[in-house]
């Protein structure tokens, strides 16, 4: 049965992915492995209880298992209870690529509209700045996904966030002609990039040492820097201020990961159609799971709210 087709208090049987397994320890000190499943539908969480050493070893991320279990809500959120798991036997479906969140994204027409924004960026320093950025990540870029678990947590959705943000970006600079477009761009197109460093690729999706202790942020800043050193580019002109200022407020605030808040325009736009894909997508994805009249599991990153899919 597929992730999406479960019913409340339903039981079911079937073949799923191991996204991300956890070993934790309960109040009373006995292991347990927290699991989150996944097919080309969708995914679940659940708790393996009491895990014996060779559970450890077998039930780890990236792994297909046969799992029955029951369909359940905990405080909002769809869960799996009553779980057995065991690995596939010779002859059943034992290949993760089958059961991953098929990407929505054709990465050829993606790479070419991103080529030929860097044509649209007038300010050459901001121009070849993107463009050595892009030539030296280019195999990660279009593979990545932008994030672990929240928006765009896909295989080449780091490149599908960054050119809906251009095509939003384009049109919002249409409508307030007042707006630098080629500063809109550069940012967009440098604001995640380091997320190639950050994650760990788009299976089995982690933090890195560096994405752990250091961020994103601070890391496309450091790569920034290095691109202007290896092109002889001074880092005290206004341009350059600029677009590193857009690139590190892009989070908008301290409490959010940047170190400063937006101070010019193209950074508050860059900031809120940051938000407007991340929560489009998350929205989306939540709805695409659901029927009509149902409400949708709590987004964590949307202030942990439910969202309701109309009959209309």
């Amino acid at each position: 049965m597929k992730i999406k087709d479960m019913k409340k208090d339903e039981l079911f049987d079937g073949f799923y992915l191991i996204k991300r397994a956890e070993v934790r320890k309960t109040r009373a000190g006995k292991d347990y492995i927290s699991l989150t499943f996944q097919d080309d539908s969708g995914e679940i969480s659940g708790n393996l209880w009491d895990a014996q050493p060779h559970n450890v070893k077998e039930f780890t991320a990236g792994r297909v298992v046969h799992m029955t279990g029951r369909r359940e809500v905990y405080n909002g959120m769809p869960q799996v209870n009553q779980l057995t798991l065991r690995l596939p036997r010779d002859g059943e479906p034992n290949d993760p690529a089958a059961f991953k969140e098929k990407s929505p994204v054709n990465v050829t027409e993606i790479r070419d509209y991103l080529e030929h924004t860097m044509f649209r960026i007038e300010n050459a320093t901001w121009q070849r700045v993107v463009r050595n950025l892009y030539r030296k990540y280019d195999k990660e870029f279009y593979h990545y996904p932008a994030a672990k678990s929240n928006h765009h947590a896909f295989e080449s959705g780091l490149a599908y966030h960054t050119a809906t943000m251009v095509q939003l970006a384009d049109n919002i600079g249409d409508i307030y002609p007042q707006l630098n477009k080629s500063l809109l761009f550069a940012g967009i197109m440098l604001h995640d990039l380091a997320k190639v460093i950050e994650l760990s690729g788009p299976d089995s999706t982690e933090y890195t040492i560096r994405g752990n202790l250091i961020g994103h942020i601070a890391l496309i800043d450091e790569e920034i820097t290095k691109t202007l050193i290896e092109l002889g580019i001074a880092d005290d002109k206004e341009d350059v201020v600029v677009l590193r200022h857009v690139v590190l407020s892009h989070h908008g605030l301290l409490e959010y990961g940047s170190p400063v808040r937006p101070r010019i325009m193209e950074a508050e736009i860059i900031h809120i159609i940051d938000n407007l894909d991340a929560n489009m997508m998350m929205m989306s994805t939540a709805l695409s799971r659901i029927d009509k009249g149902e409400m949708t599991s709590r987004i964590f990153a949307m202030d942990n709210r439910s969202f309701y899919k109309p009959k209309l």
